[in-house]
């Protein structure tokens, strides 16, 4: 059996007040993708959001359940809200995945 991977990117922040606030930012943005690198840029605390967020390709396992989850979960190409880890609040973009 193959292994599940994903090719994701993330804004990792510690407030769910901003976390409400870039979520609406970059779904009412003309260039929603655009507005995600952005704001990864300017707001998360992960070393990835000096590359927009991108966390590259990643096996299922190597995440944490909760953030795994929501990227198999989740639809391609746009953001769903966010949620909560031990890590902070995570709003998630899925490039692709292996199906």
């Amino acid at each position: 059996m193959a292994i599940k991977r994903a090719h994701a990117s993330h804004i990792l922040i510690a407030s769910k007040s901003q976390a409400i606030q870039i979520v609406e930012k970059i779904t009412s943005a003309r260039k929603p993708h655009k507005e995600f690198q952005k704001m990864a840029r300017k707001h998360s605390s992960c070393p990835s959001g000096s590359k927009g967020g991108d966390l590259g390709w990643f096996h299922y396992k190597q995440m944490v359940p909760d953030f795994s989850k929501k990227v198999w979960e989740q639809d391609l190409k746009t953001i769903d809200g966010f949620i909560k880890t031990g890590f902070g609040y995570h709003i998630i973009w899925v490039h692709e995945r292996d199906e």
